[in-house]
């Protein structure tokens, strides 16, 4: 009789399993989940945990054991999808960029987002002009240690907090300028709103870009927005077609195909090479989930689509969630008291030995407070350009975002040059959101497209599965982000470090 009780309780702890979710104020939820469980129901979870109503615009991510990024899909079993063994560890991130974050309905769904454009700021992936980045730096400051307080906040007090890849000090006394005199008694709130009406008017705002190369072998990054479909190399935007001109979109192997079609009957068809098959492939469902989500009226339009022209050959997808307007609509119907938010203050950088480390410089719950180390990982190189903290120019798109961006471009601009930043950069190859090949990628010879380059940015290595351990966040100044918890953590080991590839986000 013990024995088939003991037995019974094995089976039981062999059909569970533990789950830790990073959350985008670096936080973590634990969790234990059936094996079977899907990913609507860890999902569901954690927008239970937040408190969370709209929560469409969000997804959960994970690294698999190849280093690959995915992003979790509800309607499939979590175990399934993970390809390695409990525990695991993901992430939630921003999946749908709101196109007007000031039509959002909740606080709370601002502030996460607020969180995730931080962090794209942080990491590259939102590129803007000196004087832009000078601003939003300013609404963050504002935001989390409130009005300039000579008492509390010493002389090149900025400098201590790591807003961008690399920081310049004519930057940090812009910041503070605009810190002291521009922004007082804004509340957090406020200036949580003002720094993304700032930044909604970049050009890069809503960019996860994904490395590939173009029919030269010209390194490119190929992006997903809430208007459209764009191509980044160098300091430029080369392509842009807007949601409603992109007819299709296909992958074959490490190929990957869009088809749009212009004013006047203009058929195009951008060709690019992604560092692998599997890479390929997420970029193709990243783009699909992204043209129904922005594009569709109404969820009820979404089809299964192909990879390839032939229906029974290739890759078969189907968005399963919401679409934009659907979401919007129901945002509408919110009615309740809005739920309390637990902003947590900002840590002064540890990225550079000659920063001091003070404490926190806001007071948050202890319950909910996370440190995260920075450190300075040994092996990845430094930035190439070091004159400026975040040297890029956008462009402005008016007071109104959506209209604007549809009247800047219009089907005959759509896949014009525009020029973004001040310098290319290169990213490094240890921040890649996918693998590359060893041997690169063949730039094979067509006609269909090309135009030169590479941008900066770099991915956040969102969390890994972990059988390679817990994974660090790297920036592109070569740091990793690890958060420093009450338990042990596993080392970052030396190969997650290496150079993924030969083609050098987030």
């Amino acid at each position: 009789m013990l024995s088939r009780l003991m037995s019974s309780s094995i089976r039981s702890l062999d059909r569970e399993c533990n789950c830790t979710v990073r959350l985008l104020d670096d936080s973590e939820y634990t969790c234990t989940i059936q094996r079977d469980a899907k990913g609507q129901y860890l999902f569901d979870l954690i927008c239970h945990h937040l408190n969370l109503l709209e929560k469409d615009y969000f997804g959960i991510r994970y690294v698999d054991p190849d280093k690959q990024r995915h992003w979790l899909e509800f309607t499939k079993s979590i175990a399934k999808q993970m390809k390695s063994q409990p525990p695991f560890t993901m992430c939630l991130r921003v999946k749908f960029y709101p196109p007007d974050p000031a039509a959002l309905k909740e606080e709370i769904t601002r502030y996460l987002v607020f969180l995730q454009v931080k962090r794209d700021l942080y990491h590259g992936r939102l590129l803007c002009k000196t004087s832009d980045a000078a601003l939003l730096a300013a609404y963050i400051l504002q935001a989390e240690i409130g009005d300039y307080d000579p008492g509390k906040h010493p002389e090149g007090y900025s400098s201590k907090f790591q807003f961008f890849p690399k920081h310049s000090e004519k930057l940090e006394r812009r910041i503070a300028e605009i810190h002291k005199t521009e922004l007082i008694g804004q509340s957090p709130e406020t200036s949580e709103l003002n720094f993304l009406q700032k930044a909604q008017m970049l050009e890069t705002y809503g960019v996860d870009p994904h490395p590939c190369k173009d029919v030269s072998g010209n390194p490119a990054f190929l992006a997903f927005t809430p208007f459209g479909f764009t191509v980044l190399q160098g300091n430029r935007r080369v392509h842009f077609l807007k949601w409603e001109e992109v007819t299709k979109l296909k992958f074959e192997a490490k190929t990957f195909h869009i088809y749009a079609n212009q004013k006047e009957d203009k058929k195009i068809i951008l060709t690019y090479f992604a560092p692998t098959p599997e890479a390929c492939k997420h970029l193709w469902k990243c783009g699909v989930e992204n043209q129904a989500f922005y594009k569709l009226e109404k969820s009820s339009q979404v089809r299964t689509v192909s990879s390839s022209n032939l229906f029974f050959k290739g890759s078969r997808f189907r968005y399963s969630g919401k679409v934009a307007k659907e979401v919007m609509e129901q945002s509408a119907k919110i009615k309740r008291d809005p739920p309390e938010i637990h902003r947590a203050g900002m840590v002064p950088s540890r990225s550079c030995p000659s920063i001091t480390h003070g404490p926190r410089l806001t007071s948050v719950p202890r319950t909910r407070r996370r440190a995260v180390h920075i450190s300075i990982m040994e092996g990845l190189e430094s930035l190439r350009d070091s004159a400026h903290s975040t040297p890029v120019r956008s462009v402005s798109h008016g007071d109104s975002f959506m209209p604007s961006r549809g009247q800047m471009v219009d089907g005959s601009e759509a896949s014009t040059s525009a020029v973004i930043s001040d310098e290319a950069y290169s990213p490094s190859d240890s921040v890649l959101p996918t693998p590359v090949a060893e041997h690169g990628m063949e730039p094979l010879a067509r006609h269909l497209n090309g135009a030169p380059c590479s941008i900066d940015e770099e991915k956040d290595s969102e969390a890994g599965t972990s059988k390679e351990g817990q994974a660090a966040e790297f920036g592109p100044g070569r740091r990793a982000l690890r958060m420093v918890r009450s338990r042990p953590s596993p080392p970052i080991r030396q190969n997650e470090l290496k150079c993924w590839g030969a083609c050098c986000k987030t």
